[in-house]
């Protein structure tokens, strides 16, 4: 459980969550000082970093990820960087900072693909998004399904309500924008968010998510190789019969005993045990 404390107490400004926030506030300034000093150079930034499907459609595959890290209302980015504050800092302690930067990139990038997949459909998903509000909404998931039970203190109100609440709330209002927005791709993303959170953590909460990705590519290459042994064997078999040969045996195989080659031994006589 979080540390809990009859104070005000802050959690600490350190690790992952530092590097994020820090991250996020840079390129806000620069996107704030362009927009007012270099107008088009802060819409070009904008506009590049967002996630579009048009954008991504001309191959600009980089605003899976950069569109969480682009943000234009000062309220909305300073309430998002509270949550990822104070959220993520309790994630972060329990999961460590690989993970919770493995979090934050899967749920971004996730919630992202998932966004352009329905925005094919040309009906809903359209428009721009351009949030960390997805990693948020991802940390808050997160933090649900590791302390079910603890209570967050909701500013302005002055009373603990459970963290359940506050995911039904936050999921619930979301929702009622999308609605009003005509199914944006803003708030779609928003949504998707809560999903891969709860996504990251079924599959790899307990070991990393890295590992979780290259497992499967190593399982293929082994069969791959696999494979390929034995169409060398076979092939060699054929040409073993066309030449007069014998049967090729694979000393590979895994059912194959090498004492099989090995001279016959007489009665009385022993031999060393095959371990396989």
């Amino acid at each position: 459980m979080p540390q809990q404390s009859s104070g005000m107490a802050l959690p600490g400004f350190r690790g992952a969550v530092r590097a994020v926030v820090l991250a996020s506030a840079a390129i806000y300034v620069a996107t704030l000082l362009a927009l007012s000093f270099a107008s088009p150079l802060g819409q070009a930034i904008v506009a590049l970093g967002s996630l579009t499907p048009e954008g991504i459609r001309h191959g600009w595959l980089w605003q899976f990820a950069t569109y969480a890290f682009i943000h234009v209302d000062p309220l909305q980015f300073v309430f998002t960087m509270l949550g990822i504050y104070f959220i993520g800092s309790a994630v972060e302690e329990r999961i460590g900072s690989r993970r919770f930067l493995e979090l934050y990139l899967f749920s971004a990038i996730g919630a992202g693909v998932l966004g352009f997949l329905l925005s094919l459909t040309g009906v809903v998903a359209q428009g721009a998004a351009f949030t960390s509000g997805v990693a948020a909404n991802a940390l808050l998931m997160v933090f649900y399904l590791l302390y079910r039970n603890a209570p967050i203190l909701l500013f302005p109100i002055p009373i603990p309500i459970p963290v359940k609440y506050i995911v039904i709330f936050t999921a619930a209002i979301e929702a009622a924008y999308l609605l009003l927005s005509h199914f944006d791709l803003f708030y779609f993303v928003l949504l998707f968010g809560l999903g891969t959170g709860y996504l990251w953590h079924r599959m790899a909460s307990r070991r990393s998510f890295g590992a979780f990705l290259t497992e499967p590519w190593y399982t293929l290459r082994g069969a791959f190789y696999r494979w390929k042994r034995r169409r060398a064997a076979r092939q060699f078999e054929v040409y073993m019969r066309e030449h007069g040969g014998g049967t090729y045996v694979d000393p590979l195989a895994e059912d194959h005993d090498p004492r099989d080659k090995a001279p016959q031994k007489k009665n009385g006589e022993s031999r060393e045990p095959w371990v396989h």
